[in-house]
């Protein structure tokens, strides 16, 4: 920051809230609503989802009202720290704290020094490392900002805005390219398997597979001793892989009374809550790096029998015509889930398995590729977002001229072609 630059806590520049929750029954799609924003609601770029919930009359009573050209940050939970700016008056749930300028500074200033790295980790040293990280009202307003004089603020949230639209739209071109390369996979998967006019045999899964459903190991009985085995629940199953960032464990010594529940080389694996999310379903195959582990409840293990190929079995869950089974078999309000005769249900076309290893081997050569497509794309939105944070560190040392927005601008457009 620069020396002439006054420095204030956020308590001191404007108003400070923190939201609330009216009832459910007074949220929804009133007429002429203000709109509710949760976590969920803010994007990677600082805009926010205005359209998915609002109040009743009686809700927003119940509410704080944040004036528009105000900042919101989410201070509670794995997303602590994401920056939303509204152009909208809102009210906001208890995991959002806003601050509505009051002496005249610009707004759209403070939303941008709001997503330095410099404030994210002021941000995250106030929360501490609680398993749940919070900062309440007091903490965050007690956070300072940087303020040089309202034109100085202006003129740098102008080239600001000039620079972000350069890179945000390179970061939606590649997007857009990233999001067609895996249409392109879906696609062709897709026809594959519902070639028309191949003597294929119909059948279900209930007929071609062996399924096994997780144990209820008990919560108070996981261990982190050394000599322990991987617990395989519905959270580490994502999108065609597995994730253990979050694991819990059993004590190896047990594991003979659980030899059922342990988990095989080309398992295909499946969470039964929640099974399709956004981002798309949740299954993987077991390889020999996941080894040992063992099925948790909720969670289903798919094994091919004598007529159906493991891989083939992977390809075929992950393809629309199973998704939209399990969606139209979905039951339960708050976590929807699927059971194992749902599962079984599934009616397909089942080719020879000279005919499924002919198909997956083409599945695995297109994947491959599409994987290292998508790595491509990935490099670049993670070089963007580098880009705009580079504008914004020297934006707030004082650093940032025409010149700059310019050049950054230019290496956007790069981006794109290449």
């Amino acid at each position: 920051m620069r020396t002439d630059w006054v420095k204030k806590k956020i308590r001191e520049i404007g108003k400070v809230q923190t939201g609330s929750t009216p009832k459910t029954s007074e949220r929804g799609n009133f007429g002429n609503y203000v709109p509710f924003i949760k976590p969920s609601d803010f994007f990677k770029n600082g805009s926010l989802e205005y359209e998915n919930q609002g109040l009743s009359e009686v809700g927003l009573k119940q509410s704080r009202l944040v004036d528009k050209e105000s900042v919101l940050m989410v201070c509670i939970g794995a997303t602590i720290g994401k920056v939303g700016f509204t152009e909208k008056n809102v009210t906001t749930n208890q995991q959002i704290n806003s601050l509505t300028p009051l002496n005249g500074d610009c707004a759209k200033f403070l939303f941008y020094q709001m997503l330095t790295q410099d404030f994210q980790q002021k941000v995250l040293s106030s929360a501490g490392q609680a398993t749940l990280p919070i900062i309440n009202k007091t903490k965050w307003s007690n956070l300072s900002l940087y303020l040089p004089s309202l034109l100085e603020q202006k003129r740098i949230v102008s080239i600001v805005d000039q620079a972000f639209e350069g890179i945000d739209g390179a970061i939606a071109h590649t997007k857009k390219n990233l999001t067609n390369a895996r249409e392109l996979f879906e696609s062709y998967r897709n026809s594959v398997l519902t070639q028309e006019g191949r003597q294929w045999e119909e059948t279900t899964l209930g007929a071609e597979i062996d399924l096994m459903t997780g144990f209820p190991f008990k919560s108070n009985r996981y261990t982190e001793s050394d000599r322990s085995i991987r617990l395989l629940r519905g959270d580490n199953i994502i999108q065609g892989s597995l994730r253990w960032d979050d694991v819990k464990k059993w004590s190896e010594s047990e594991i003979d009374e659980f030899l059922t529940y342990q988990l095989q080389e080309g398992d295909v694996v499946l969470a039964m809550d929640r099974p399709w999310v956004k981002a798309g379903l949740k299954h993987a195959m077991i390889s020999q790096n996941d080894l040992p582990c063992l099925l948790v409840q909720r969670t289903a293990c798919l094994r091919g029998t004598k007529n159906i190929s493991n891989r083939f079995l992977m390809y075929l869950i992950g393809s629309h015509a199973f998704i939209r089974h399990i969606l139209s078999n979905q039951t339960g309000i708050g976590v929807p889930h699927i059971s194992g005769k749902q599962i079984q249900s599934f009616r397909f076309l089942r080719p020879t398995l000279s005919e499924q290893n002919f198909i997956s081997n083409n599945l695995d050569e297109l994947s491959s590729k599409n994987q290292r497509l998508e790595a491509i794309y990935q490099q670049k939105l993670d070089a963007l977002t580098e880009l705009k944070q580079s504008i914004l560190q020297k934006a707030f040392t004082g650093e940032l001229t025409a010149d700059i927005a310019n050049q950054t601008t230019k290496k956007a457009e790069e981006a794109i072609a290449a």
